[in-house]
């Protein structure tokens, strides 16, 4: 079948990298330890900043193969991540528990209420040890990151451009599946972001169906962007890449 003129195909491999790589996902959210929601008000407040990103209309992903494409560069941010996450790991355990937490945000310069840390702290220790593993520091960071504007913007964190530029372009990733710019994924969404590039190509939708309740770790319908996060960690393949770091 000739491509039509004008059209960008997506490459196959690519495309079934991302259908298999999104079927082991998220296996610490599906276990008797459910993913925890965020306090109902954070939430909204997470939902807003990404809304208000959205307006914007800047986002330089078109298609499930640009994001593939820039996996490098993910993966390059989370090394940075990693670094600050073993500077205040100050018991070098492998986690941070609360008051390793506390310091860095303070370090940081992103001020929240006790309440707020806390509900952030519980809602990302996902698998209940607490303490805040690396990839759930990721996330703890990332919400963090967006909780913390516009409403200060008189205030900067010392969290560094790098890390912002990281966590700008995983909001970007985000947006190009949150076709209706509401702050949350839904299958509908995830169908036409999979085949909008190649809508000759399309994946059946067995599989998109099964992708999107892997994804929607508390099964509500819908995914929100910790759910997402959680996510594109573990499509991007650094922690592997770390494991056998570890090995050599």
């Amino acid at each position: 079948m000739k491509e039509s003129p004008g059209k960008s195909r997506i490459c196959p491999a690519l495309k079934t990298f991302f259908s298999d790589t999104m079927g082991g996902i998220l296996h610490h959210c599906n276990g008797t330890n459910k993913c925890r929601r965020l306090d109902p008000k954070l939430e909204k407040k997470l939902v807003d900043s990404i809304k208000r990103r959205n307006s914007s209309g800047k986002n330089t992903f078109r298609s499930i193969n640009s994001i593939i494409m820039r996996f490098p560069q993910f993966k390059e941010g989370l090394r940075k991540i990693k670094g600050v996450f073993e500077r205040y790991d100050e018991d070098s355990n492998g986690t941070i528990d609360r008051e390793e937490l506390k310091k860095c945000l303070e370090t940081l310069q992103l001020h929240l209420t006790g309440k707020e840390i806390e509900d952030l702290f519980q809602s990302c220790d996902v698998d209940g040890e607490e303490g805040i593993q690396f990839k759930e520091f990721i996330v703890l960071l990332c919400l963090i990151y967006l909780l913390m504007e516009p409403s200060s913007p008189h205030t900067t964190s010392k969290m560094g451009s790098e890390l912002e530029a990281t966590f700008n372009t995983i909001v970007e990733a985000f947006l190009f599946f949150d076709k209706n710019g509401d702050g949350k994924l839904n299958r509908k969404e995830m169908v036409k972001a999979m085949n909008e590039a190649s809508p000759w190509e399309r994946s059946p939708g067995h599989i998109t169906k099964t992708r999107f309740k892997e994804l929607d770790s508390n099964k509500c319908g819908q995914v929100s962007f910790k759910e997402f996060l959680f996510a594109l960690i573990s499509w991007v393949g650094f922690e592997t890449d770390n494991e056998e770091e570890l090995s050599v």
